[in-house]
């Protein structure tokens, strides 16, 4: 049986100087190729308990089962909880100042059992609540990263 072509996407540390470049691993360079190239999610799913994991992994945890079945999940989902964030920071991911304030949040999108960590455009606690619906905002020009999500916005 010929071997498959995998796509694998290799991920840098930003402007700050590392000495080193990771693989995002087979699912998760799926993961980020969905991202960057078709403004979707992907997840995994557990053959024994049905679990879906966002971003995928290789093991589920309950079962200890091995995960292949790559599933699609919507590019909408729940927060499950928030923060707005209002001190400054250098971001790992740039090297560069983060703007304060901007909402922080897990988010559990529709079609998967775990939260994923990210961005939220609205900063007033006023306005933000635990179970509001969000809807993935993408950047113009992705380049195979978590960033390529440029925020959640409340819907």
């Amino acid at each position: 049986m010929a071997e498959e072509k995998k796509d694998l996407i290799t991920l840098e540390s930003g402007e700050m100087a590392q000495p080193f470049n990771w693989t995002a691993g087979v699912y998760g360079s799926k993961f980020l190729t969905e991202l960057r190239d078709n403004k979707k999610f992907v997840g995994v799913k557990c053959p024994k308990c049905g679990k879906v994991y966002v971003p995928p992994r290789r093991v589920c945890g309950p079962c200890f089962e091995e995960l292949t079945e790559l599933v699609p999940v919507s590019d909408e989902g729940e927060l499950i909880t928030f923060t707005v964030v209002s001190f400054g920071f250098v971001d790992p991911a740039t090297g560069a100042q983060k703007a304060v304030p901007y909402g922080y949040a897990a988010i559990m999108l529709d079609g998967s059992d775990t939260v994923l960590l990210h961005y939220v455009n609205e900063t007033d606690p006023a306005k933000i609540k635990i179970g509001a619906r969000v809807k993935a905002v993408f950047e113009e020009q992705r380049t195979g990263s978590l960033l390529d999500i440029k925020h959640f916005e409340l819907i």
